[in-house]
């Protein structure tokens, strides 16, 4: 693509795009132990918030919102719920998958409501890549 700079000078640059329309899922391939629970979260600032807000003279309503609030800050790890998912029963696998910590299926994503389909997203995809 020719281009012109401040001096007028035409140059060449190199269009790069860093986007593709290919998805392409990643496999995920569990490992033969399962975690201990306690490895799969870390929730150190949450404990620390939550402290705080039971020792603050804040009212009891207040407090029941912050303490939710502050589960908020809660760290999972994702590859360790992975490899406990593989390990669990299908009962825990069922309330995994409710909880979004695993998404196997699409259309569960959709019917839990965690996959949100906008048809002007939709209608704007299939024309902008209609050829491909």
């Amino acid at each position: 693509m020719k281009q012109t700079n401040l001096f007028g000078q035409e140059f060449e640059t190199k269009l790069e795009t860093k986007y593709t329309s290919k998805i392409k899922a990643p496999v995920y391939e569990p490992k033969n132990k399962k975690p201990h629970p306690f490895e799969l979260f870390n929730n150190s600032k949450s404990q620390r918030l939550i402290s705080e807000i039971q020792q603050s003279n804040v009212s009891d309503e207040e407090k029941k919102f912050l303490i939710e609030a502050a589960k908020r800050h809660t760290v999972f790890n994702y590859s360790k719920i992975a490899d406990y998912y593989a390990h669990s029963s299908k009962e825990m696998q069922s309330l995994m998958e409710r909880s979004a910590l695993i998404i196997i299926d699409f259309e569960k994503a959709i019917q839990y409501g965690f996959v949100k389909l906008n048809q002007d997203i939709t209608q704007q995809f299939l024309s902008d890549y209609e050829n491909e």
